[in-house]
């Protein structure tokens, strides 16, 4: 059984790597606090229907034989970057990066990724236990 074709499963793992990447997102602030002219970028929010909506949107070639050719994978296009239209502060270089506001969105990241990965753990053991109710 493949767990990553459920869809409960599946949305688990596209919120994780929407959390990943945004965490990605998060340090390439941090590491640009001090570049002159550096603008603070962030992931769109994670909307689960958009999620939905991608997922409906990907169609590939099934291949049933060895001599059918796969053609070129789609793939589902990455969470979409977006930067902020109106910092709240601007130094006078040009950079809007804000420490403390990049800090506390890692912070946010670390929490959500935490649930995330319990949601998942505690779906696991409740699939596992129906398993071996049987």
């Amino acid at each position: 059984m493949d767990l990553d074709k459920t869809s409960l499963f599946a949305a688990v793992k596209s919120k994780l790597n929407w959390l990943t990447q945004r965490q990605e997102v998060l340090a390439q602030n941090i590491a640009n606090s001090d570049t002159p002219r550096f603008r603070a970028t962030d992931l769109k929010p994670f909307e689960f229907r958009e999620i939905l909506r991608q997922e409906k949107i990907q169609l590939n070639m099934d291949v049933t034989s060895a001599a059918h050719q796969p053609g070129r994978r789609k793939r589902i296009r990455d969470f979409a970057e977006q930067s902020v239209r109106h910092p709240f502060e601007t130094s006078p270089s040009g950079n809007s990066v804000i420490l403390e506001e990049q800090m506390a969105k890692m912070n946010e990241t670390n929490a959500k990724h935490r649930l995330v990965t319990q949601l998942y753990k505690k779906h696991l053991a409740m699939l596992s236990q129906a398993v071996r109710a049987r």
